[in-house]
């Protein structure tokens, strides 16, 4: 190959790295999805039905089926699928998400200017006065003059390394993350909003179960001290259901005040202040157990928590700043112009006398700075393995999160079941018991502990049922939450 052919080649192969350069550091790949086909070790079909007892209905799961985007609205009740859709409407943090949201989708355009020249216009005029003992400066020999110049500057640095897409590649993993950082921010809205109300109904139920027994236990207070007057009762037994009395009683003032706060609760997460919480009441038994439940397949699941997915794009932005560093030290080339005109007078700026341009280049290396440039490098790679390790990190708890919602749905049947036949057993005995104690048949001390066992059965009742609603609440919260079926989530 000749000198002259030699030249050539160089000058084409650097023109070529110019204008398409390479992107130096490591190119992302997305993690695949784990190899296991199952939640839990063994497979959960459904769970048992408690008949006559609201929230006592058998569920199914179905395997691969999607997740609605509205999937609250399964609980069939308008009360709460309208404050459901009031918070996702009103809500301060989905806000706050949003515009996160912007935010970074306002930096990676902004970032994406440095694709192209840079380009600006100015004028300078100075009025001056030379010394006389000076050449002067005018071309007329004037000692004062007027000089007029507009000017156009035109700079370029080529993205010869990538250094610029590379950054263009972190802030747009940036932007996802913050992206599904609202997914996230929704869904999670949407199921503390179900479970708030769940909470409220149950504190609700809680509370009407107390006041009854408060009232059976007056009653029964009455009795006893009417047949104390009387001589058929001891003052040992008036105190003791005194006590049981007072005991109830002081478990009514704790309810009452949960209460109030899950009130204040839901009108907060609606975007009200507390004096204006939400009309509705919420009762267990305006709900309906979801009797379909979709399970999603194990392959897909990280494809629909958003919480894995932001540590996905986190991984990315990681990958992508190790090819930032990398570029740093590299050489970077400085592309630049400058066009313009330099007159006397206004009249003369465009004569062609008076024009002026210049045109450069500039590269520069970095030879020593103390290791900074190779510390930061290491540092970058350092990141990445740790966004990875938090990555596997947050898939094996989205798995945990599935498997335990699964554990609770079958626990909680077989829960309900056993309280639903302890309520029904400990209000026959406290029937039968207490006509026994007005016969004379039976003691004080018996009512009492039938007493004692019918409020600890219907309290735990109460609390079976919630559980089964939150718990399938707490099963879409885990599987996604329907997010992809939200047209405001997925438009960009």
């Amino acid at each position: 190959m000749s000198a002259h052919s030699t030249k050539r080649w160089l000058l084409a192969a650097a023109l070529g790295a110019i204008v398409g350069g390479c992107v130096v550091g490591p190119d992302f790949k997305r993690p695949p999805a784990p190899a296991v086909s199952a939640y839990t070790p063994a497979p959960v079909a459904g769970t048992a039905a408690t008949p006559n007892v609201p929230g006592g209905e058998a569920q199914r799961l179905l395997a691969g089926a999607d997740i609605p985007g509205d999937w609250w609205t399964l609980f069939h009740s308008a009360a709460l699928s309208a404050l459901v859709e009031q918070a996702l409407a009103n809500n301060n943090d989905l806000k706050a998400a949003q515009a996160a949201l912007g935010v970074a989708r306002e930096n990676v355009l902004a970032q994406r200017g440095a694709y192209y020249p840079q380009v600006s216009a100015g004028l300078a005029a100075t009025r001056a006065k030379t010394s006389a003992q000076l050449s002067p400066t005018p071309s007329s020999g004037a000692l004062y003059y007027s000089l007029y110049t507009p000017q156009v500057s035109v700079s370029y640095a080529p993205d010869v390394f990538g250094l610029n897409r590379r950054t263009v590649e972190m802030l747009q993993a940036q932007q996802h993350q913050a992206g599904f950082e609202l997914d996230a921010a929704h869904i999670t809205l949407s199921a503390n909003v179900v479970s708030a109300a769940i909470q409220e109904a149950s504190l609700r139920a809680q509370l009407q179960a107390t006041r009854a027994l408060i009232d059976i236990n007056s009653q029964t207070l009455e009795v006893l001290r009417q047949q104390f007057a009387h001589g058929y009762a001891s003052r040992l037994d008036v105190a003791a259901q005194e006590a049981q009395l007072a005991q109830i009683s002081a478990t009514l003032p704790p309810l009452a005040k949960q209460l109030a706060q899950q009130r204040d609760l839901l009108a907060v997460l609606a975007g009200a202040f507390p004096s204006e919480g939400p009309k509705d009441e919420f009762e267990l038994a305006q709900l309906q157990l979801p009797a379909d439940l979709p399970l999603s397949l194990p392959s897909k699941l990280v494809e629909q928590r958003p919480d894995v997915r932001q540590a996905e794009e986190n991984l990315h932005a990681a990958c992508a700043a190790i090819g930032i560093a990398v570029a740093n030290r590299l050489p970077n080339l400085t592309l630049s112009a400058d066009l313009g005109s330099s007159a006397l007078s206004l009249s003369q700026l465009f004569s062609g006398s008076t024009g002026f341009w210049d045109v450069s280049a500039a590269a520069t290396q970095p030879i020593f700075q103390g290791g900074a440039l190779l510390h930061k490098e290491r540092a970058a790679r350092a990141a990445y393995e740790q966004a990875a390790q938090s990555y596997r990190s947050t898939v094996l708890t989205a798995f945990q999160n599935v498997a335990d919602a699964l554990a609770a749905l079958t626990q909680d049947a077989e829960a309900l079941k056993a309280a639903s036949a302890a309520e029904q057993s400990a209000a026959v005995t406290l029937e039968l018991t207490r006509k026994q104690q007005q016969g004379g048949y039976t003691n004080n001390l018996a009512l009492l502990s039938a007493e004692q066992a019918y409020q600890q059965s219907l309290l735990a009742l109460v609390q079976a049922q919630a559980n089964r609603y939150a718990d399938t609440a707490a099963l879409f919260l885990a599987l996604g939450g329907g997010w992809w079926n939200r047209p405001e989530l997925t438009a960009g």
